[in-house]
């Protein structure tokens, strides 16, 4: 009796391993880092803000393309420079605000100068009738440091001249730490009126003809 022939089975190739497929191809482990990208986002931090964002551009584009590590670094390098352009903006509206509100700028005459107020005016001239406010930071020719009483009632010219420069010398000293004698700086008055007032009625300023002045000389022992 004739037997069946066995029964044809399939040949299968096994398949290659899950690791096999992968093979070369770089895992999110093994992806290098864009170095612009590293860049941007270092030189984001310190508020080097044109350079940041000039990095963080060039490195998306690079990432996209090569695949490598860094898209995240430099969406963020992009977002802190857009903060840091905002925190600056908001800070020179605030400066310009407070200027604006100290007068900075603004021509006025020299009656109207408040204490602590800085100026530039032609110190030489004489008579001192117009002064600009100024920042009392940056170079300037003038201070105002005290309002002083003073009775001039009934004095000649001379007279209150002598005694308005004796009051003014007396606050300079407290002013400037240093007497008036022995001071570099000149000192200058102006009489608002004659009568003593509760809130001084003699505008007492410092300055040096020639010569700009930055910061106040509260204290400067100049």
């Amino acid at each position: 009796m004739t037997q069946p022939p066995p029964p044809i089975q399939p040949v299968r190739t096994p398949l290659p391993s899950a690791e096999s497929w992968l093979a070369g191809v770089p895992t999110p482990a093994q992806r290098r880092l864009d170095r612009y990208a590293v860049a941007a986002f270092a030189t984001s931090l310190p508020g080097l803000v044109p350079i940041a964002m000039v990095l963080g551009l060039i490195a998306l584009p690079r990432v996209r393309k090569s695949g490598a590590r860094g898209r995240g670094l430099a969406i963020s390098a992009l977002v802190i420079s857009a903060c840091w352009l905002i925190a600056i903006g908001l800070a020179a509206a605030l400066n310009l605000q407070g200027e604006r509100r100290a007068g900075i700028g603004r021509s006025t005459v020299i009656s109207q100068v408040q204490v602590q107020q800085c100026f530039d005016a032609e110190l030489e001239v004489a008579t001192l009738r117009q002064v600009k406010i100024a920042d009392c930071a940056v170079p300037h020719t003038g201070e105002a440091y005290a309002k002083v009483r003073a009775m001039l009632t009934g004095l000649s010219t001379p007279q209150k001249g002598a005694v308005a420069t004796q009051q003014c010398a007396t606050a300079f000293q407290t002013f400037v730490g240093k007497s008036y004698e022995r001071s570099e700086l000149d000192m200058y008055y102006v009489v608002l009126e004659d009568r003593a007032v509760a809130d001084g009625n003699v505008l007492c300023m410092v300055g040096k003809p020639g010569e700009q002045l930055t910061g106040s000389m509260r204290g400067s022992q100049r």
